[in-house]
């Protein structure tokens, strides 16, 4: 039963699958075997047959991925709902997706409540923590459950939203192959040619477990037989603790937690061993070129990137060596064949922008909507999911922005990315958004959102008017001024998804709702 915890529990049972950064709480390949062996059986008890969809709606909690392993044994389906998200928004995705029961925890129960009493679908509810109102106790539910396998145990597989950066998020519909237990999917094997993942790694996982890739990475470790540390929430200088205290040899990241640890203190980033690191990877959202250059510059050439999607219709990857040759590339494909293709269908030469497009990568549907997934394919047969970028004559892809995000002032495409770029490198943000807001004669103009560094929204002694100017000037200095913003406002937080992902969605409604209000007025 290669590339299974079951492997390790038999050889190495006291080996630690994953540690609780926060509590410590340590968990064994001997635990996790036995524990999910049970869950298993209360998941099949409880009516979750082969391909029936559980929903699992936890922060990062010691239970997750024991959850997430018992219906990976059952040949179920499971679909990770973001807690962060709205009753409705919560019920939406257990009606759509047809779970049969919610596992939720003491800090979730009260969205996930209030969700499941509008899906008359969800049969069980069920709390990872004791005493939760409303939910059956888990502990107790598979205590009594046989710690050997199922009869009929199959590999599932996981059944993931959308973050719904751009719209209301949709399933990636793929077919369950119910294939033998320690049948690996295929990033097993990648991670272990391209990042070296295999017994000896030690993965820190500082994102949240609801998300694609965390999960997916988290995982694929445990296939291997290596031991992953769960943060609970990121701190970038509890992650350098960990990374020293743990001998990590692997870890994931976006962009905005690169800001985050460039933006401690040089001489606190200096005092922790970080010796024992082998790769740095990050994907989920574009990094600024700059900021990535100071991490490879920091880090050494350990700095991996990958762009994909939650649909893995194309996969690219790049190393640091490859980066520093490449700037600002994501790499070139490992699976599918890229095309840069016009409005029109027509493709386009290397250096031209336009949608980008997979040849042969693998197939995918969008759940319960036939209409978006054929949005999502062309008369070749090629598939995306909405990116604007370029190839090079080497074949390495860069990405400019997302279609979605793409603003269109006085006929001129701006992608708004350029600006990101350039404002996140000032000592004063924090974070930043740039997008298209009505503009009467233009269409759309350029505008930015800043959360400065610090808690209030002015920096130091200077008023917002004073630091828009400054910021304004900052990126007429390093960009066309058709790409800058024309106005700067300030907030204290942007909402942005905890994977780095922005949704700007929600900042262009504000804004064209204020302009329809103001036009109406």
């Amino acid at each position: 039963m290669e590339h299974f915890p079951d492997a390790y529990a038999e050889g190495s049972p006291d080996k630690p699958a994953y540690v609780m950064a926060g509590t410590g709480e340590t968990v064994s390949y001997g635990q996790l075997t036995e524990r999910s062996r049970r869950a298993a059986h209360l998941m099949r008890e409880r009516g979750a047959a082969h391909g029936a969809c559980v929903a699992l709606m936890m922060e990062n909690h010691p239970r997750y991925l024991e959850v997430a392993w018992a219906a990976q044994r059952a040949g179920l389906r499971y679909t990770a709902v973001s807690p962060r998200l709205t009753r409705d928004e919560v019920a939406y995705i257990l009606e759509d997706s047809g779970s049969l029961m919610v596992f939720a925890s003491a800090a979730t129960a009260g969205v996930a409540r209030e969700a499941a009493d509008q899906v008359p679908g969800i049969r069980h509810r069920i709390s990872v923590d004791a005493g939760t109102p409303g939910f059956e106790d888990y502990d107790a539910l598979v205590a009594g459950k046989p710690a050997t396998p199922l009869d009929d145990e199959r590999e599932g597989g996981e059944f993931l939203y959308s973050s719904g950066t751009t719209g209301r998020p949709k399933a990636i519909s793929s077919e369950l192959a119910l294939s033998p237990i320690g049948t690996p999917p295929g990033i097993v094997p990648l991670f272990e040619r391209l990042y070296g993942f295999g017994p000896d790694t030690v993965y820190l996982s500082p994102a949240p477990l609801y998300h694609s890739a965390p999960l997916r990475f988290n995982m694929a470790v445990h296939r291997l037989g290596g031991t992953t540390v769960v943060m609970e929430r990121f701190d970038p200088a509890e992650a350098l603790g960990l990374i020293e205290r743990h001998r990590v040899t692997h870890t994931q990241m976006v962009p905005t937690m690169f800001v985050r640890l460039l933006r401690l203190p040089e001489a606190e980033r200096r005092r922790y061993d970080l010796s024992s690191l082998r790769a740095v990877v990050h994907a989920a959202a574009p990094c600024p070129p700059d900021v990535k250059a100071q991490m490879i510059e920091w880090l050494g050439p350990i700095v991996y990137e990958y762009y994909s999607s939650t649909e893995v219709h194309l996969l690219t990857a790049v190393d640091s060596e490859e980066w520093l040759s490449h700037r600002g590339s994501v790499g070139r494909a490992l699976i599918g064949t890229p095309h840069i293709l016009d409005d029109d269908g027509n493709e386009l030469d290397p250096g031209e922008p336009g949608t980008v497009w997979s040849e042969g990568g693998p197939a995918f549907e969008y759940h319960n909507d036939p209409a978006k997934t054929a949005q999502s394919r062309n008369a070749l047969g090629y598939r995306t999911v909405g990116d604007i970028g370029y190839l090079d004559e080497e074949g390495y892809l860069y990405l400019t922005d997302r279609k979605a995000d793409m603003i269109i002032s006085g006929g001129v495409n701006v992608y708004p990315q350029e600006a990101e770029n350039v404002l996140i490198t000032h000592p004063a943000v924090d974070d930043v958004a740039v997008f298209g807001v009505p503009h009467p004669e233009l269409g759309e103009e350029v505008k930015g959102v800043v959360q400065p560094v610090g808690v209030q929204p002015v920096t130091g002694d200077r008023s917002e008017a004073e630091l828009e100017g400054e910021l304004l000037a900052y990126c007429h200095e390093r960009l066309a001024k058709y790409k800058c913003p024309r106005s700067i406002d300030f907030t204290d937080e942007l909402p942005r998804h905890p994977t780095g992902k922005l949704y700007k969605r929600l900042l262009r409604d504000r804004y064209a709702e204020a302009a329809r209000s103001a036009a109406g007025g």
